[in-house]
């Protein structure tokens, strides 16, 4: 599994005018199973994915996301094996 900590590097009027971009990345990154859930962080300083890919896939498709190519935004990838989980969350497992 793999948590994917993104971190605004810009004003959020800057942000704001590549979220539509943003937000058809990540349907298509769905689509594709690359992601099992993401989200913003709060207060507003960037966003979180969840990722069961291969890391060169996810790579790849961090890659082609609005917010890296136009340099918006900071990514760090962090390797982790769920072990346990509460009830109804045993696909994070593996």
């Amino acid at each position: 599994m793999f948590i994917v900590s993104l971190t605004y590097k810009v004003p959020l009027e800057r942000i704001e005018a590549h979220i539509e971009g943003h937000m058809a990345w990540l349907e298509d990154a769905y689509a594709r199973g690359l992601l099992i859930a993401s989200g913003r962080k709060v207060p507003r300083s960037g966003g979180v994915l969840l990722s069961h890919a291969e890391r060169p896939a996810l790579e790849a498709c961090l890659a082609t996301d609005p917010f890296h190519s136009h340099d918006l935004a900071d990514y760090e990838i962090i390797e982790c094996a769920i072990t346990l989980t509460a009830p109804g969350f045993e696909a994070l497992k593996g």
